[in-house]
């Protein structure tokens, strides 16, 4: 099938079309190349602790003795229910080592949540930060899990902060657990197996490596299947695209979205990794105060986030006044939905470095869309697609016409990175990925020079008396508003339109606006039919684990 691929002629300097044949290496054989190279070099920094390759390396090894001896076998999955400490990593890698899939869930989801996502994947084994330990033992008799391997924060903190957490926080806020019975401890292991070999398990370029679990905005969350070749070809890809800002080496990439996210897990990670960079882990993202200063602290040059998380620095009272350092910054991207000119313009003021947008998702496992770093920046688009990465904008209705450049239609994606499927759910995976394209769910277009411009997910979509109105232009309208801080846009029922418009809106601390003064400005910028019947005021809106506003639950509301 013939479709026109006009960003190839737009690529920055130097940024090849193509890379392939790509190194047939897992992630595995990366990180133990660069330990072999540069063992001192620094992988991990966490709290004011580093890891190098080196020793990640072979904290990796023991782990992955340590779970054979435990009984896991290759192609089993192996949950990790954490947030980004050293343990993580260390797992992460110590699974794909004994041969296991690494099954990655957010540990803030409900009892319910977990119960169905460690049925969905099967996983026997469960790594699980002792905060969440008792949440996961109410579960466990409802799942396959038969072994916890419990991991305390505490492990990997300086001494100081180590006695100070122990003597005023572990009991307080809940990480002080009591091991029961057939439960080990995460530190154990690693004394247990030290210094002992990586197990005789062969890996595979293209053994399925890494579960990650759809958002669920359709029905309950799905388990979405990478291979280890795919995750390796997504983090190619963006080291070509970054290539002429990032040097090997050289570069620490703050890690504050949450790795059980694809945006973190490929796209952050592997960007750091093939790179041979520095990963400055965050727990918590929305922790600004633990951002800034890790930032300070490691010099980041490399800042991920979503357009929420660069308004909160922005607003940070250091940042504010001056005081924060963020010159180290080189390079931003932010995704996950749109940001706006008026964020990207003060914080690329603030910090002396560009911000970049990217586009991908959980299916396309990092197979993404991104601005060009040197070249022309687009209001509004999220850039082109990456080497390897193909995207064709196909009619609504049947998702088999193409539509030529600059109309609007569902967004397909087509790489070679594209996740195996859903587990074992072929009739779901055989919706969503169809001769090679993914349907995203997304509308969108390209433009002449290739650039994607996202309009909405399809889904969306709101009918107020048979009209057609996107949520994201009309979020974008009123979080222009300087008194706007954040905005959430769906449609409700209505007795009269079927559907009406409804805006949710946190204002800017201190301001003050009304809902007709709100509506009067829409009308400047938007259609009659566009503008909001219906305006609530918050003091926060509901958000994703990367800090996206979550538009369904504000639908489901009300």
């Amino acid at each position: 099938m013939s479709y026109p691929r006009p960003w190839l002629e737009h690529y920055d300097e130097g940024v090849r079309h193509s890379l392939k044949p790509y190194p047939q290496q897992t992630v595995v054989d990366l990180v133990h190349e660069s330990a072999q190279t540069r063992p001192e070099s620094p992988m991990v920094w966490f709290k004011g602790v580093t890891l190098t390759y080196g020793e990640i390396d072979r904290l990796s090894d023991a782990f992955a003795a340590g779970l054979v001896k435990m009984g896991v076998k290759k192609g089993d999955r192996v949950a990790i229910l954490m947030p980004n400490t050293p343990h993580y990593v260390i797992a992460e890698l110590g699974i794909w080592k004994a041969g296991g899939i690494v099954a990655s869930i957010n540990p803030l989801y409900t009892g319910p949540e977990l119960e169905h996502m460690l049925n969905e994947c099967e996983a026997e084994t469960a790594i699980v930060l002792t905060l969440f330990y008792d949440k996961v033992k109410g579960i466990q008799d409802k799942t396959p899990v038969k072994r916890i391997i419990a991991a305390p924060i505490k492990d990997y903190l300086p001494s100081i902060l180590r006695f100070l957490f122990t003597l005023l926080k572990e009991k307080k806020e809940g990480h002080r657990i009591e091991l029961q019975a057939g439960d080990v401890w995460f530190a154990d292991i690693l004394a247990q197996n030290q210094g002992a070999s990586r197990p005789d398990v062969k890996v595979e370029p293209q053994d399925p490596a890494l579960i990650l679990f759809t958002g669920g905005t359709t029905g309950p969350s799905k388990a979405a299947l990478g291979s280890h070749m795919g995750i390796m070809m997504s983090g190619w890809q963006i080291h070509e695209w970054f290539k002429n800002t990032l040097e090997d080496w050289n570069e620490v990439f703050l890690t504050s979205l949450p790795l059980f996210h694809v945006f973190a897990a490929v796209g952050v990670q592997m960007a750091a990794l093939t790179s041979r960079g520095m990963m400055a882990l965050v727990p918590n993202p929305r922790d600004i105060d633990d951002v800034v200063a890790s930032i300070e602290k490691t010099k980041a040059t490399f800042v991920p986030g979503v357009p929420t998380f660069f308004n909160a620095l922005l607003l940070h009272p250091k940042v504010k006044s001056g005081k924060a350092d963020l010159t180290s910054i080189k390079l931003c991207i932010s995704g996950a939905s749109a940001l706006l000119q008026d964020t990207k313009e003060r914080f690329e003021a603030v910090a002396g470095c560009r911000i970049v947008e990217g586009y991908a998702l959980t299916e396309s496992m990092m197979a993404a869309v991104i601005t060009p770093i040197m070249g022309k920046y687009k209001v509004g688009s999220v850039g082109m697609p990456l080497p390897d990465v193909d995207v064709r904008i196909v009619d609504v209705e049947t998702g088999e016409q193409n539509l030529p450049l600059g109309e609007v239609g569902e967004i397909l994606i087509k790489a070679d990175q594209l996740m195996l499927g859903y587990w074992k759910r072929p009739e779901a995976t055989a919706e969503t990925i169809k001769d090679g394209w993914l349907y995203t769910g997304d509308l969108g277009y390209l433009d002449e020079e290739g650039y994607l411009f996202i309009v909405d997910r399809k889904k969306d979509v709101i009918k107020p008396s048979g009209f057609q109105v996107w949520p994201r232009e009309v979020e974008e309208v009123i979080a222009s508003h300087p008194a706007v801080r954040e905005v959430g846009v769906a449609g409700v029922p209505d007795p009269r339109t079927t559907e009406a418009v409804k805006a949710w809106v946190v204002l800017e601390e201190g301001a003050q606006l009304t809902a007709e003064e709100l509506r009067a400005y829409c009308k400047e910028k938007l259609a009659a039919y566009k503008v909001p019947k219906h305006i609530e005021f918050r003091s926060e809106l509901p958000k994703s684990a990367v800090g996206k506003v979550l538009r369904r639950e504000l639908r489901d509301e009300g």
